[in-house]
């Protein structure tokens, strides 16, 4: 029986968690490389590189490789820098059908998709419910309404299902009848910017995956860099390119799910699964057949 991320009257995210509170993610300031960029404030940040439609491409990054990627870029990029915070908690709680429709949608390659969450800012407390919409020439178009705190991260409230309702009807899609919390995932990310307005890049640290009672983290030695553009290869490419690495097929929400979900397939994330994550010894076996 799959465990319920929605229980008892205060409707709990998973068993004792709570993303306003997460007890996984430890203060700190940005990974390794960052620190020499001058520091941007959000308002900087927001009419350089707003970039809510955008192609993303995430590549994982071994942490001691972080120095070397920005090293001499001080001029051309700034990192987001609020109340001299450089490193943030994030907590995004991701909806989904009964039978998971947008998880396999995702598996199967589907053009035209999406994906919602309720994502709350830790730090600078701040929640947003948040729809990510694909189309059919792989543009990203990511759409949000802000939200009192108070609101309920796990479930649609009339407000948020009238968005939802108006987000997807423009990609000719329906909203489903039900959605159900089915994951969380809690992490630290810093955010740089590029001085041209060019390219936006997130730098996640520290990922935790929650469904029900269990969960699985990244590596500590791994970084998540997701590269937010409008156009082709960027600066930051190039140089990750340089370094021998490429882009990974990897999904904050997907490799929560078939890590933690017994009989659900991710073969389309488990090359950049097998490469960042750390198994929990209930479910390794099920992906190195130990």
């Amino acid at each position: 029986m799959r465990p319920s991320l929605v229980s008892g009257p205060t409707g709990s995210l998973a068993a004792g968690h709570s993303p306003e509170h997460s007890p996984e993610l430890s203060p700190g300031q940005a990974p390794p490389g960052l620190a020499g960029l001058r520091p941007v404030s959000l308002a900087q940040m927001n009419e350089r590189a707003a970039l809510v439609t955008r192609t993303c491409r995430k590549y994982l990054v071994p942490i001691e490789l972080m120095p070397e990627l920005f090293a001499g870029a001080e001029r051309d990029f700034g990192v987001l820098e609020i109340g001299g915070r450089t490193s943030f908690r994030y907590s995004s709680t991701y909806m989904d059908t009964p039978d998971l429709g947008t998880f396999h949608d995702h598996r199967q390659g589907r053009r035209l998709r999406y994906k919602v969450r309720t994502r709350t800012y830790v730090d600078t407390d701040t929640k947003m419910f948040e729809v990510k919409l694909k189309g059919a020439r792989g543009i990203t178009d990511k759409v949000r309404l802000e939200l009192p705190m108070e609101t309920p991260s796990d479930r649609l409230t009339w407000r948020t299902r009238e968005f939802l309702d108006r987000s997807l009807a423009g990609y000719r899609m329906a909203t489903p009848d039900t959605l159900l919390a089915a994951a969380v995932t809690d992490y630290r990310r810093s955010t740089v910017v590029s001085s041209c307005g060019r390219e936006r890049v997130t730098v996640d640290t520290e990922l935790v995956g929650y469904r029900g009672d269990r969960s699985v983290r990244m590596r500590p030695d791994m970084v998540l860099l997701e590269v937010k553009t409008r156009g082709g290869l960027t600066r930051t490419e190039r140089e990750l390119h340089r370094l021998g690495l490429r882009e990974a097929r990897f999904s904050k929400y997907a490799a929560t799910l078939s890590t933690l979900e017994p009989g659900l397939r991710g073969n389309r994330w488990l090359r950049a699964m097998g490469h960042c994550l750390e198994f929990p010894e209930s479910v390794r076996s099920l992906h190195t057949g130990t």
